[in-house]
């Protein structure tokens, strides 16, 4: 008999202990379920973006404006104030590369010194070719001189070397006048090609006057008093020391006017729909998380761009900040949170909490007591974290964000009608 208790006793303590663990595992089943009661309320449309701080006005910093005219492509940046330095009006800025511009500068001057040499050569040529005319002309006019007194002195000769010293003398003046025209022609010719040296020698020294001249504006200057903020390139690369400016696109950097920011974010295409201008933007700084800004959409892009290394196109917007802070620094990182539409008394739950079955029906894990149901719901407009519920939930109603157990096979508790329709009554 005794031994007989001792067994039930055994056999009861066996049950019990494993009783014991089932609960507990039941439990610990039961802490590993996530759910959340259906809210209800304002809803926020938002659309949400990361940004990069800038400045809503600046001043270019220009390069030389020359460039072209002296047929330099590229001109390298061998030397810039670091970022964030804050100039006066007309401090230095940066030094660019005046290797090529040296070598134009050296050539010039080889060539001014040619075309002035030939300026001179040209000068003394002339007033030598034109002594010598003036010369012939001289003995050409004394020539004349001599045959009319042969004439003269012929009278008393026979006719015919009276002729003879005629024709001698009308020769001489022929020959004379002659040469009186084609000094006036060598003059004139001789003027043309001086007038050309020295057009050729001023247009050189000209250019070399404009070279050193645009030697000078190598040194880069700023025009406004500010903060310096280096340009960013296509790649959104920063172009410091190292880059290159064209003659198209000579900007060194920029001075930001900090009084007045923007936020230039990117939004997908399928939220470029929901964005307005004059829309609300919540706005957070990565560098100052404490910090909250608002502001508004004042620009939306018409046309979509690439995103570099992806294909996913993106839309680029401009959101004006209203607080002016001077914590602000362009480059800053912003988190935008784009207020597309509020929408009052409605039902709506984590996203988390929703699961599908094919394309169209829409369905949650409901807390039924101590059972769960899996429920069709209607969905209305979402956001990054909610999504509004139309139909098929009730206030305080429990969903389930995690996957219960067990439940996966069991049958959708489905709704009349369609998401469609209900929108329509509505």
């Amino acid at each position: 008999m005794k031994k007989k208790i001792i067994i039930f006793i055994s056999i009861a303590a066996v049950l019990l202990l494993a009783f014991a663990l089932q609960k507990i595992n039941n439990k610990s089943s039961d802490s590993s379920e996530i759910y959340t009661e259906v809210s209800k309320g304002l809803f926020k449309i938002e659309v949400t973006a990361s940004g990069e701080l800038d400045a809503k006005n600046s001043v270019e910093i220009m390069g030389p404006d020359g460039l072209r005219t002296a047929q330099i492509w590229q001109v390298k940046v061998d030397h810039i104030v670091e970022e964030g330095t804050v100039v006066e009006k007309g401090g230095y800025i940066a030094r660019l590369d005046q290797s090529e511009l040296g070598d134009k500068i050296q050539k010039k001057q080889t060539d001014l010194q040619q075309t002035m040499s030939q300026f001179t050569q040209a000068k003394l040529d002339t007033a030598l070719e034109l002594r010598k005319a003036r010369d012939e002309l001289i003995n050409q006019k004394y020539d004349i001189e001599e045959k009319e007194i042969i004439l003269q002195q012929s009278q008393f000769e026979p006719p015919a070397e009276i002729k003879k010293a005629e024709i001698n003398v009308e020769k001489a003046r022929r020959t004379y006048n002659q040469s009186q025209e084609n000094y006036r022609l060598q003059k004139e010719k001789a003027l043309a090609e001086v007038e050309e040296a020295a057009a050729k020698m001023m247009n050189d020294k000209n250019q070399l006057t404009f070279l050193q001249g645009l030697a000078q504006k190598f040194t880069v200057t700023a025009p406004e008093p500010g903060m310096v903020i280096y340009r960013r390139n296509w790649r959104g690369q920063k172009q410091g020391v190292g880059s290159t400016l064209s003659p198209w696109d000579p900007v060194v950097a920029k001075l930001p006017d900090l009084s007045k920011m923007v936020s230039k974010t990117y939004i997908n295409e399928v939220d470029i729909n929901t964005v307005k201008i004059d829309q609300k933007v919540e706005i957070g700084l990565d560098a100052f998380p404490e910090k909250k800004l608002t502001g508004k959409v004042i620009e939306v892009a018409n046309v979509g761009e690439q995103k570099p290394n992806s294909d996913a196109k993106v839309f680029q917007l401009l959101i004006e900040i209203n607080e002016s802070d001077t914590t602000l620094r362009p480059g800053m990182t912003t988190s935008n949170t784009i207020i597309s539409g509020e929408i009052e008394d409605v039902l709506f739950v984590p996203v988390e909490a929703l699961h599908s079955q094919g394309d169209s029906i829409s369905y949650v894990y409901k807390k039924e007591g101590i059972g769960i149901s899996k429920q069709e719901v209607f969905l209305g407009q979402s956001n990054s974290d909610e999504v509004i519920i139309l139909k098929g939930l009730e206030e305080h109603d429990v969903v389930y964000l995690s996957d219960p157990d067990g439940v996966t096979d069991k049958k959708i508790n489905r709704l009349e009608g369609s998401p469609d329709q209900l929108a329509a009554q509505n």
